[in-house]
């Protein structure tokens, strides 16, 4: 059976992106008021340039049960659309161990997500009823890209003689569990250094990177930082500078300009650093 992240390989190459789109519908933000006609277009305008398209859960929630609706059929119309773009549902979930079999039967069987984003906080019992679901991505939360994320994340762990800040034990502590190829870590392009770090701990996992556009994260030095030894191993997200691009009616078409520059950004960087697509 293929891996999550051997699939993740696959349709990055296929692609040649590492471009994953969040589809965080606002309101306030949207330029016209159906939510699904809003990611239906978005979507239209950029499937053939992403790798994955990633619902921020909490803007659904928020609407109710309309929501809700909302996001099961924008999930069903990217599947009519593409197989094998991947879709991954940003909820950060995460609790003691029954109520994690809930919420990964929710995420993985019901939903029907490729992946799903969780936090560990609660220990390996809160994380393992995602990664028993073998061909599921699985992306723990290590280190957010917000400002306050130093604030414990950075707070240093004794383990025997060494200390290690927070975000970097806990990648090495569960790097140990990824037994079935399918766990990953959410690490925020804004903290370059800290990348490169959890790389050198974790040298084989996929990387989902938040923060690069709206955000201010670097693009090169998250592909310098991020990439494993074969030049992959990555999605960078990046959601209000993409599907915010233009406030008008002309929102999809700017959204595709984007993502193209997006994709563009990232041959280029490639090339900087030796590992174009026809290398990987």
């Amino acid at each position: 059976m293929e891996t999550f992240a051997e699939k993740l390989d696959r349709i990055t190459n296929k692609k040649r992106s590492f471009l994953c789109v969040g589809l965080d519908p606002d309101p306030k933000r949207m330029p016209i008021s159906d939510l699904l006609e809003f990611n239906k277009s978005i979507v239209d305008s950029t499937i053939d340039l992403v790798a994955a398209y990633k619902p921020n859960l909490a803007f659904y929630e928020a609407l109710g049960l309309k929501g809700l609706d909302e996001l099961r059929r924008t999930i069903d119309y990217i599947r009519t659309l593409s197989s094998e773009v991947l879709i991954i549902g940003d909820g950060k979930r995460g609790d003691i161990g029954h109520t994690s079999e809930a919420y990964a039967k929710a995420l993985f069987s019901e939903w029907q997500f490729d992946a799903a984003t969780v936090n560990a906080y609660a220990g390996l019992d809160s994380i393992d009823p995602f990664l028993s679901y073998k061909d599921k991505g699985v992306f723990i939360w290590c280190r957010s890209s917000n400002p306050g994320a130093v604030e414990l994340q950075d707070l240093k762990i004794a383990n025997g003689e060494q200390e290690k800040p927070l975000y970097e034990y806990m990648a090495s502590h569960y790097y140990r569990y990824n037994l079935n190829g399918n766990m990953g870590l959410v690490v925020g392009a804004t903290y370059g250094d800290e990348i490169k770090i959890v790389r050198t701990a974790c040298p084989d996992v996929p990387f989902l990177l938040p923060g690069v556009g709206a955000q201010k994260g670097d693009m090169e030095e998250a592909l310098r930082s991020g990439i494993d030894q074969y030049g992959r191993g990555l999605l960078i997200n990046s959601s209000r500078s993409i599907i915010y691009a233009s406030s008008g009616l002309d929102f999809a078409e700017e959204a595709r300009i984007q993502a193209l520059d997006f994709n563009k950004t990232i041959d280029f960087n490639l090339g900087l650093l030796g590992k174009e697509w026809s290398h990987i």
